[in-house]
């Protein structure tokens, strides 16, 4: 049965707070199996007999909505696709490792050519960005808290939403469910 990862957008902001086995019986309640959080973020690990991806980020954001009553946006991958994810270094080793920080965006589907474009005009000196299907990576020289990177102005631009997190994260997701990248 394949392990799948829900990446949720802001599950917890707004004076919204859900306790995470709150959020992993949500998942049970809608079939999933194994299911489980990690760490406090809005990240969920389950097996589904399915391979829709799409057809789980729906689902689940139903669930969410008519659970919680506000609209929280999911991502869903692969575990295949996760450890992809974690195993690519757009930028020289020696970048990422002295940057502030390095992050990745989920988006739902992969960005379109016009897309690609309004992603580089948020580059900067600080701000590097790479696209790969319906991944976005960040690479900020000073850290998140001093870039000029917003969000929301990516999204509008974009139109389309995401959720970000940070490659540590990631890499400790392929580390804790033994991802790989081939399989």
């Amino acid at each position: 049965m394949p392990r799948y990862v829900a990446f949720l957008r802001a599950i917890n902001v707004g004076g919204h707070v859900v306790k995470m086995e709150v959020l992993r019986q949500q998942f049970v309640a809608l079939g999933f199996k194994d299911a489980e959080t990690f760490i406090a973020s809005g990240n969920v690990v389950f097996s589904a007999k399915s391979a829709d991806a799409a057809a789980h980020a729906a689902r689940i954001e139903a669930r969410l909505l008519t659970v919680l009553g506000y609209d929280v946006r999911t991502f869903v991958r692969t575990g295949v696709q996760v450890a992809a994810v974690g195993a690519l270094r757009p930028w020289p080793e020696a970048r990422i490792t002295s940057a502030g920080a390095f992050c990745v965006g989920f988006f739902a589907e992969p960005l379109t050519a016009a897309q690609k474009k309004v992603i580089q005009t948020f580059a900067t000196a600080d701000d590097q960005f790479h696209v790969k299907g319906a991944d976005v990576y960040w690479l900020c020289r000073t850290g998140q808290s001093d870039s000029q990177f917003s969000l929301l102005k990516f999204e509008r631009a974009l139109g389309a939403r995401a959720s970000f997190r940070g490659m540590n994260t990631i890499t400790r997701l392929v580390a804790k469910y033994g991802f790989s990248a081939t399989s």
